[in-house]
């Protein structure tokens, strides 16, 4: 037993070790890129060399900085969000932007935003009782069920989504016009808007959520093997469940009320890494937070660099890359 722990510890530190590196170079390139700038600049700055330009020093630091250090944050919650969801469902398709979750959290924002609350913590709070209120739709649509089938689960999904997407549409005929374009903007995964001190509140948000899925992940692990076995290792199934659901909707709807939707993540990263490192939870928890982080940092990037001219949101870029995923996915899943 002792052996098989330090293996664990083994494998979670050279995993990790490796993704922090990837995660580096990722956050290095987004900072590096962009109308101005290189990574041989970008250098100079970060280590305060004395032949640094001031101009793209400011730009580094007080615009791109905040920018990639949000994608990493976000990234990271939706990646680690679908993960919860994809055990808890024991479904590889589950996803908090499939199941309508992040659609819940935005119609929660949104009235937050049209009531004038502040966007810490009214407009978070509002997201959260969003999240919420889906999240006991699903269930309560796909209960009576031992296991949720995938079929009557994704079903149910897409039918919140689409009933999300009409209310958000009707909220946003009722906004005034001064409103309305910025709303539609951060409903497509905006970024753009970050500065250092939503980023240090979000950050004191997402970190005790991390760390507890951290400490749950080998109850995942159990839940994965059925209820019943489960419980017989000592897992009390209702409250552990209830925990993790409850931190991810927290999750998932604090990263909405500040970014808006960025579909698929919680789908893309997830799957790979499962792929690449296997089911174990203790691995895979820590892989999500950092490589769901990277991989929304080189989208960002993507979406600033791609356009001659301005940018697009970087849920475009999610969209066109984990919605063919999806597809095959869906397609594997029923052989």
């Amino acid at each position: 037993m002792r052996l098989d722990h330090s293996k664990i510890v083994w494998r979670i530190f050279v995993v990790s070790l490796v993704l922090i590196v990837v995660l580096a170079l990722c956050i290095l390139l987004g900072l590096s890129f962009g109308p101005t700038g290189s990574v041989a600049q970008t250098l100079s700055t970060i280590f305060h060399k004395k032949s640094v330009n001031p101009m793209h020093h400011t730009i580094v630091w007080q615009i791109r900085f905040p920018r990639v250090l949000l994608a990493v944050l976000v990234g990271a919650t939706l990646s680690l969000g679908g993960l919860v969801f994809q055990a808890l469902l024991r479904n590889a398709l589950a996803e908090p932007y499939i199941l309508g979750i992040s659609g819940g959290s935005a119609i929660g924002a949104i009235i937050g935003i049209m009531l004038g609350f502040s966007r810490f913590p009214g407009v978070c709070l509002t997201a959260f009782l969003g999240s919420l209120a889906t999240l006991v739709l699903i269930l309560v649509m796909t209960a009576g069920q031992t296991i949720l089938k995938k079929e009557s689960l994704l079903l149910s999904g897409v039918m919140v989504n689409a009933f999300c997407s009409a209310v958000i549409l009707f909220l946003i005929s009722l906004a005034h016009d001064s409103r309305l374009h910025s709303i539609l903007f951060w409903l497509m995964g905006d970024l753009s808007a970050a500065d250092m001190g939503q980023v240090v509140i979000i950050a004191c948000m997402l970190m005790p959520c991390f760390g507890l899925i951290f400490w749950l992940a080998h109850t995942m692990n159990l839940l994965l093997m059925g209820k019943e076995l489960a419980q017989t290792m000592g897992v009390n199934v209702k409250a552990a469940t209830l925990v993790l659901l409850v931190t991810t909707s927290f999750m998932v709807s604090a990263t909405v009320s500040y970014c808006g939707l960025l579909g698929f993540i919680g789908l893309v990263t997830p799957h790979l890494l499962r792929l690449l490192l296997g089911s174990d939870h203790r691995v895979l928890v820590p892989a999500c937070i950092l490589g769901g982080g990277a991989f929304l940092a080189v989208c960002d990037l993507l979406a600033r660099t791609l356009p001659e001219q301005g940018e697009m949101p970087p849920g475009v870029i999610t969209a066109l890359i984990g919605a063919p995923l999806f597809i095959y996915l869906l397609k594997r899943s029923r052989r």
